[in-house]
């Protein structure tokens, strides 16, 4: 899937999506968005722009070295991005190729930061005037919605601190799964503000000639040290509602044992009273009694009792 966007008047405009287009139309494109391409698709464009589009193991590389380079294409920029798939968060990669003319981006899905993009140029409200400031629009705007995710997790997180330190009623191993969910999303966020940090301090260093991008480059890093300072607080206040369920459980877990505990004292004393009339010896006394038997269940009885009524007394049960 191939989208084409002009720069008209100081705004984004998308001119054309699909994958019938004109060498006329990747010319004078100021930002070419590559979505899930087909070879045929890959090939034409590396003939009409004269440039290597990077392949899916290329962009998954972890070193810096094949993430932020500069060639004869362009500069290169491979960032993570937040993507979520069946209720969870996952992180995909996008490739992006500056040129003095065009911003080319490779991806291999739909991403709601550029669905959000794309709705926003469409109602005139996306204001960049070249390349170079459309990408930091795209970083910014990514910070901005990955700030959105970490917000989403905070009140998701009140619920479960509700959850598990009011709702005495409440499924405390479905709140340790809610935990678990909350503290892989916010790992996964981390991961893409940290990514974003290291490719704003690498275009810095190759937009000096621009102060006025440099300036809201430094404005995007301000924000992503704050969010980071955020993110640290939502692992703690995780790790610190998942040591709390746990010792709620392990308390549950303990007043059970202490049931089974308790029966057994209390039970041992009958059980003991009536396995001595339980031997075959010729000479007991109680056997030849004609109260014998209510005798021994009034034994067993008290015995039973005593115990029962000393731990209440205490406040054991």
């Amino acid at each position: 899937m191939l989208r084409l966007f002009e720069i008209q008047r100081g705004k984004i405009k998308e001119t054309y999506a699909g994958s019938d287009y004109s060498n006329q139309d990747l010319s004078e494109s100021a930002w070419i968005d590559l979505q899930d391409p087909e070879e045929n698709e890959r090939d034409l464009l590396e003939q009409l722009l004269r440039t290597e589009l990077p392949e899916s193991e290329d962009v998954e590389e972890l070193e810096s070295s094949a993430r932020y380079f500069v060639d004869a294409a362009g500069i290169h920029v491979h960032s993570l991005y937040l993507t979520q798939s069946e209720g969870r968060h996952d992180t995909a990669t996008v490739a992006f190729i500056l040129q003095p003319q065009r911003l080319i981006t490779v991806r291999e899905s739909e991403l709601a930061d550029f669905r959000l993009l794309r709705m926003r140029a469409r109602r005139n409200q996306v204001e960049a005037h070249n390349a170079q400031e459309l990408l930091t629009l795209l970083f910014d705007q990514k910070v901005e919605n990955l700030a959105d995710a970490l917000e989403d997790n905070y009140l998701k997180l009140g619920e479960v601190s509700h959850l598990v330190l009011e709702d005495e009623e409440a499924d405390l191993e479905e709140a340790i799964d809610h935990l678990a969910k909350l503290e892989d999303s916010n790992g996964k966020i981390r991961l893409c503000l940290m990514d974003t940090q290291r490719s704003i301090a690498f275009l810095q260093r190759h937009l000096k000639d621009d102060p006025e991008l440099r300036e809201t480059c430094w404005g995007i890093l301000r924000d992503i040290d704050t969010l980071m300072s955020h993110t640290t607080f939502l692992f703690e206040k995780i790790n610190f509602l998942m040591d709390s369920t746990q010792g709620f459980i392990s308390i549950e877990q303990n007043k059970i044992i202490k049931i089974f505990s308790i029966a057994a004292v209390v039970f041992l004393p009958p059980t003991m009273v009536a396995s001595i009339y339980g031997m075959n010896f010729d000479h007991m006394p109680e056997l030849q009694w004609l109260l014998g038997y209510p005798w021994a269940l009034g034994l067993m009885l008290m015995a039973g009792m005593a115990p029962y009524l000393y731990f209440k007394k205490k406040g054991w049960l």
